[in-house]
């Protein structure tokens, strides 16, 4: 089953890309309003909520102070207001997080990851990934193990790694990539995957120069392999 995300934004451009982040992985609704927002909390039940500030109709504090009378569902904040009055008014209206624009994709998955965890979301829940004999991933803790052994990722290399496993088969082009991992605003960028995917297959393939988990998809991207021996 999958978790349902209702993204409560006025910026359609944003939503755009808040879907094509999100909809491989999850059910996604919208709301272009904050009165929309309050009533599809009632009619979808979602399993998490992201959350823009300043919306027409109701403002996203008095629309955060409504779910919360009714609804325990994680809400995210999303918004470009970073002054310290603004992120503690949202947290004590009842806010589970609260991230400002612009922000990474990367990062932000990996934060609804962590709300639908801590809101025990039976549709999200998380444990150890077993690839292969040789490759282990902990979700729970965003801990790598080789051979048995801990391997240190940087915080872009773990959200490149999770990406990819996540969605292991499928071609995933340069810009797909960058968007997902990087942020919308780094598409074109394709000096960054090569580098990070060079960097990934130094920690987690035996022999980099072959790799058994990170294949080169000429002219297309990269595809993620489990190895069936």
């Amino acid at each position: 089953m999958t978790a349902t995300i209702l993204i409560i934004e006025d910026d359609p451009d944003l939503v755009t890309m808040l879907v094509r982040a999100l909809d491989d992985d999850y059910t996604v609704v919208k709301a272009e309003d904050g009165w929309t927002g309050v009533d599809l909390v009632v009619d979808v039940d979602p399993d998490l909520i992201l959350l823009d500030l300043l919306l027409p109709g109701i403002d996203g504090w008095e629309v955060c102070r409504r779910i919360r009378h009714e609804s325990s569902v994680p809400i995210i904040v999303l918004t470009a207001l970073g002054h310290e009055q603004h992120i503690i008014r949202a947290l004590d209206l009842g806010a589970d997080d609260y991230v400002i624009k612009p922000f990474h994709v990367g990062e932000l998955r990996a934060r609804i990851r962590a709300a639908l965890r801590r809101a025990g979301c039976p549709a999200h829940a998380e444990s150890m990934v077993q690839v292969d004999d040789r490759l282990t991933v902990d979700r729970g803790t965003h801990s790598v193990m080789v051979d048995g052994e801990s391997m240190e990722l940087s915080v872009t290399e773990y959200n490149l790694l999770t990406y990819m496993l996540d969605n292991a088969g499928r071609i995933l082009t340069h810009d797909r990539l960058l968007t997902q991992v990087w942020g919308w605003d780094q598409v074109g960028q394709t000096n960054y995957v090569k580098v990070y995917i060079h960097r990934l297959r130094k920690k987690i393939e035996e022999n980099p120069a072959e790799p058994r988990y990170i294949i080169t998809e000429r002219g297309s991207g990269y595809r993620f392999e489990v190895p069936t021996s």
